[in-house]
C-alpha cells in the first residue's frame, strides 16, 4: 500500500510525465520504442555495456519457446537447483513441462527454472549461453555476452540497452511469451500436489492495465533494471531500463511507457488498477 500512494503521488505531481517532451531518467541507461515498427522515441546511452541481470531471461525464454515442444516434460536434476537467491523451488526429480516452467520464469524470475530450461533445451549451461549469443547476433545485437541463463553475476557478461530492445521485441511479437508475460499472479502445481501462487515481479504491470510485460531485473552490480511493455489506442511501445535506483526504476518506466503512448494524467489515472498489490 505504501509503494501504491508513492507511485500515485508521482502520477499526480509530475507535470514532465504526460509532456510532449520525454521525461527525465536518471538511470544509467534507457531507450524507449515502438514495438511494431522499432523507431527509437528515446535513448540514453543506449550502447553503454553493462550487466542488465534477469531481463536477459527474456533471450533465455525466447530461445525456449521458439525451439517448440512446450508440452514436453522437463526432469530437474540436482545441478538445476543449485542456485541462489531466487527460486522456485523445483526438486531434483519432479517433472514439469516446459510451459510451465517458462511461466516461473518469466513471472517470479526463478534461477533454478532458468538452468533447468537452459540444460534440457541445449545439454548443459555453458553450452546453452554459446545459443544466447549467437541468438543475439541473429537479432542484430553486436554488443553482448552471456555466460549463463539467469543474469546472475559471472565476469564477461554483459549487454546494452540496445541490444536488450532487440531481445525485447522479439519476445514481445511471440505469441506464447506474451500471453506469459501479461499476467499478473500465475497458479504453480508442484508434482508433489502443493498449489503457490506466484507474483509477477513487475509493480507496473501490477498496478497499470495498459502495461503487459515485461522482466524485473536486480543485482548488486547491475542496479535495478525492467523491460517494460505498454500497449493503449492501437500503440504497442516498450521500454529498457537498466541500471536505476530501487523506487525510480518503476516511476521512470512507467513515465516512459505513458510517455510513448501519449497518455494524459487523466488516462493513467483511469488504467490505475484499483485495490493493486
Amino acid at each position: 500500500m505504501k509503494f501504491l500512494h508513492f507511485l500515485l503521488s508521482i502520477v499526480l505531481a509530475s507535470a514532465t510525465l504526460f509532456a510532449a517532451e520525454p521525461p527525465p531518467v536518471s538511470a544509467r541507461s534507457a531507450i524507449l520504442f515502438d514495438a511494431n515498427s522499432g523507431k527509437v522515441l528515446f535513448k540514453q546511452n543506449p550502447d553503454e555495456q553493462r550487466p542488465v541481470a534477469s531481463t536477459q531471461k527474456l533471450l533465455t525464454a525466447l530461445i525456449v519457446a521458439e525451439s517448440g515442444g512446450l508440452s514436453d516434460m522437463v526432469t530437474i536434476k540436482e545441478s538445476d537447483t543449485e542456485v541462489e537467491p531466487t527460486k522456485i523451488y523445483i526438486r531434483p526429480g519432479q517433472q514439469y513441462s516446459r510451459l510451465q516452467l517458462l511461466h516461473a520464469l518469466l513471472i517470479k524470475s526463478g534461477n533454478d527454472t532458468a538452468r533447468a530450461l537452459a540444460r534440457d533445451n541445449a545439454g548443459s549451461v555453458a553450452d546453452f549461453a554459446g545459443r544466447m549469443n549467437a541468438n543475439m547476433r541473429r537479432l542484430g545485437g553486436t554488443a553482448s555476452n552471456f555466460v549463463n541463463p539467469n543474469g546472475l553475476p559471472a565476469d564477461g557478461q554483459f549487454s546494452t540497452a540496445r541490444d536488450m530492445a532487440r531481445v525485447a521485441r522479439a519476445a514481445y511479437m511471440n505469441p506464447t511469451l506474451r500471453s506469459i508475460m501479461k499476467l499478473r499472479y500465475y497458479p504453480f502445481h508442484f508434482t508433489t500436489g502443493k498449489t503457490t501462487t506466484l507474483k509477477n515481479t513487475n509493480r507496473v504491470l501490477r498496478h497499470y492495465s495498459f502495461c503487459n510485460g515485461m522482466k524485473t531485473g536486480y543485482t548488486d552490480r547491475s542496479r535495478h533494471c525492467l523491460i517494460s511493455s505498454g500497449s493503449y489506442g492501437g500503440k504497442d511501445v516498450i521500454s529498457v531500463v537498466l541500471g536505476g535506483s530501487k523506487q525510480k526504476v518503476w516511476d521512470e518506466s512507467l513515465a516512459l511507457l505513458s510517455y510513448g503512448l501519449g497518455l494524459s494524467r487523466a488516462q493513467v489515472e483511469k488504467l490505475h488498477i484499483p485495490g493493486a498489490e
